[in-house]
């Protein structure tokens, strides 16, 4: 206090007053300043200093630094402080009004601590773990530093508690972008997803912040008794949109679509007179649909399953029998496979129509050679 300075203009500071000061020192575990017009210097513990922990002071303020503190106690020829109090009853009003706005909060993250993680705005902050993300993290260290968005979802003053969320941002972004992507979906158009989770009938791909499903059987052209067998979590896919329900948030998709067909090259695959192995999928009163190749079926048609005169296919074949037969006809345009199994085997009829009488047996007739077996013949 100088000379001039009157006694009536000396105020009379009291516990709970908010004052202006200068850091006029600053010591590893706490502050001095000079408060306006104050007969004496104040202190700062360094636990007043903020509402998180501090190691030393000098990581919070330097000298020379104007600060709004709170009077906590009053001693002889001294005061001590709080920057933490004052920050907190200047921070609060605002936050009051930003968690009943649901309003979105910016901040630094300062401490990662057991359970969760911890900010400064104004008043200690904690994020638990389990507000972090709407997904499973196994270790947050990397978090710290880190600038993030929260909302404030517990507010209590007298206990002094705030509980914020990064998660309720994440989903609120999310449920909006979902709402963007079900509006501009069109039934027919192939887009680029990625492969969130795989299940036993299907798998999810996320479209743009939307899941949709593709059925086991939409995923390949080949028969899948396995999802895991042909995608994997992670995976970028093209998919094309089978159907939209916007007001149950489901949508159906397709990668097969967006294949290769089996049949774009049938020509070059199944060639005329060529032979493959092939299994029976159906039998019918006229013949028997043989699948070649995954996605491609063949008709070998009842007079081409045999030498033999057969009354129906079923009396010589069965569904899920493997056969070999040979490609006659192709015509990829009408998505048509002609197949014959009897160009495969011996024929073993007793068709004399091609036979040649041997050189001693000249002059004779064919039944004079062949005798009852001739007669058999001509009477079928």
């Amino acid at each position: 206090m100088t000379e001039e300075m009157n006694v009536n203009d000396i105020p009379v500071l009291k516990e709970g007053d908010i004052v202006q000061a200068k850091v006029e020192q600053v010591d590893e575990k706490s502050i001095t300043v000079t408060i306006e017009n104050a007969p004496f210097d104040g202190i700062v513990p360094i636990s007043e200093l903020s509402s998180l922990h501090v190691e030393k002071a000098s990581d919070v303020v330097s000298p020379g630094d104007e600060l709004t503190l709170v009077v906590t106690k009053v001693e002889e020829e001294n005061y001590v402080l709080s920057k933490r109090k004052a920050d907190a009853e200047s921070a609060w009003e605002g936050l009051e009004e930003k968690f009943n706005a649901g309003t979105i909060i910016e901040t630094e993250v300062k401490e990662v601590v057991k359970g969760g993680l911890v900010v400064d705005i104004g008043v200690r902050g904690f994020i638990p773990a389990s507000l972090i993300e709407d997904h499973f993290v196994e270790n947050f260290d990397d978090y710290k530093g880190r600038m993030m968005e929260f909302k404030i979802v517990e507010l209590d003053k007298e206990k002094n508690r705030v509980i914020l969320s990064h998660r309720a941002v994440v989903e609120e972004q999310k449920s909006s972008l979902k709402q963007q992507t079900l509006e501009q979906l069109e039934v027919g158009s192939v887009v680029e997803g990625t492969v969130q989770r795989l299940a036993s009938f299907g798998a999810f791909v996320d479209i743009g912040g939307v899941d949709g499903l593709v059925h086991i059987s939409q995923i390949s052209h080949d028969h899948l008794d396995n999802v895991a067998s042909a995608l994997t979590e992670g995976q970028k896919v093209n998919v094309k949109i089978l159907s939209v329900d916007r007001d149950a948030e489901r949508i159906s998709l397709s990668i097969k679509d967006t294949l290769p067909g089996p049949w774009e090259s049938i020509v070059d695959k199944a060639e005329i007179g060529s032979v493959h192995t092939g299994t029976v999928k159906r039998l019918v009163s006229y013949g028997a649909f043989v699948e070649v190749f995954p996605g491609v079926e063949g008709l070998v048609h009842i007079s081409q399953i045999s030498h033999q005169h057969i009354g129906s296919p079923h009396e010589v074949l069965s569904e899920g029998q493997e056969v070999e037969v040979k490609v006659l006809d192709v015509k990829p345009e009408e998505r048509r496979l002609s197949l014959s199994m009897k160009e495969l085997q011996e024929n073993t009829a007793d068709d004399f129509s091609d036979y040649e009488m041997p050189e001693e047996n000249k002059g004779f007739s064919i039944s004079d050679v062949l005798g009852d077996r001739f007669k058999d013949f001509n009477k079928e």
